[in-house]
């Protein structure tokens, strides 16, 4: 008993005895027992070139960034970048890799969901060509060192004082925010200086974080130039939102755009999909218990299909040129603020069409919803007097 009540976690860091059990007289940790498996080595890695190739240019104030992250990296100085959907976050941070790299550092970039960090890996691999890209998430473990180590916060059990750059995107997304344990294994794993990056960080984690020593950049201005989709709203009855659902559907894909339905749960999302395609065709749904998720969405990205219902898996990390988005009981108590604003982010991303349509389908107006349209404005406002 005394062994159980001194037990202090070497993965997570837990001391609770209620979290804290006995196995043949040695006490385990309940907390984090599902987080075992092959921890990674820590090869001495050599400087090498990084070299990352893009097919665009960055804007003048994503390379101002670029050029403050490494500086701050350099002072030993953590960073949070504060961007707006569609500024291209990513492509701040690709210096900072790459000088990390060419240093002989061990680099990691962490998200929170399987499919927008399988994305990013891609994305990854087709910018530093020379460089060992490696990707782990469930079930994707076997090779767990590279120049570039992409994860799921998850992973990140795996290494104990690891990185000396660790990057981490969507920091107030499902499952990481507000779960205490994945937070622990980000600290555990960093052993150098790491940088956040998010679209929509709440005031007091900002606040908090400057009060830590950290340095926040901001970034309001989308790499085209444009502002972001305002929110239409439209109010009423199941069977009006419905009707409304169709129609808005239908004069999407005359104009030959796709379209991401967004719905709050599971249920709802196979529920309007098996009405909606009683009147339109070609379309599909998607979530997180479906078996065949990837497969559906990159069919999606090759034309196969023209709409998807979709859950929050899809709430982030995806571009698709001329998407629009429905969100349909965007009332619903799941859909706070910020999530709806990231919704609405998925519209305009590309440079080639950087409009497009939000439309909230909600019995009543909430103050989530009126909120995330006053972000968006202010945002929009901002990016004016910028320009």
């Amino acid at each position: 008993m005394d062994n159980q009540h001194s037990f202090v976690c070497p993965v997570c860091g837990n001391s609770d005895p209620i979290y804290i059990g006995m196995r043949n007289n040695h006490p385990y940790c309940r907390k984090c027992i599902s987080f075992r498996g092959k921890e990674a080595d820590e090869p001495i890695l050599e400087p090498k070139p990084a070299d990352f190739k893009l097919d665009y240019r960055l804007s003048k104030e994503q390379k101002t960034l670029s050029k403050q992250l490494v500086q701050n990296f350099k002072d030993g100085k953590n960073s949070l970048v504060k961007a707006v959907c569609g500024s291209g976050k990513t492509e701040i941070v690709l210096s900072l890799i790459k000088y990390s790299i060419e240093n002989g550092l061990k680099v990691g970039f962490v998200c929170p969901r399987r499919d927008v960090i399988i994305e990013l890996y891609y994305r990854f691999k087709t910018i530093f060509t020379n460089n060992k890209v490696t990707v782990i998430y469930g079930g994707h473990t076997n090779a767990l060192e590279g120049d570039l180590i992409c994860m799921t916060s998850h992973q990140l059990f795996r290494y104990e004082k690891y990185f000396d750059l660790l990057i981490m995107d969507e920091i107030d997304a499902f499952p990481y925010k507000g779960n205490e344990l994945l937070k622990t294994f980000f600290t555990r794993a960093n052993k150098g200086n790491y940088v956040l990056l998010s679209a929509t960080p709440d005031n007091d984690f900002v606040t908090n974080f400057k009060k830590e020593g950290g340095r926040v950049l901001e970034l309001y201005i989308r790499f085209h130039r444009h502002p972001l989709p305002v929110p239409v709203i439209e109010i009423g009855g199941v069977m009006r939102l419905f009707y409304c659902l169709v129609n808005k559907t239908k004069h999407f894909l005359k104009q030959n755009k796709p379209v991401f339905i967004f719905t709050p749960t599971i249920d709802m999302c196979e529920t309007v999909f098996n009405l909606l395609r009683i009147f339109i065709k070609n379309g599909n749904y998607v979530h997180s218990k479906h078996p065949y998720r990837s497969k559906v969405i990159d069919d999606f990205r090759n034309g196969k299909y023209m709409y998807l219902v979709t859950t929050a898996v899809l709430e982030r990390g995806v571009t698709i040129k001329n998407l629009q988005v429905i969100i349909f009981r965007a009332d619903h108590s799941i859909y706070d603020r910020y999530s709806l604003v990231q919704i609405s982010g998925r519209v305009g991303r590309k440079k080639e069409a950087p409009e497009g349509e939000v439309i909230y389908l909600a019995k009543r107006k909430t103050i989530e919803m009126e909120e995330s349209i006053r972000d968006i404005e202010k945002s929009n406002k901002t990016l004016q007097n910028l320009l």
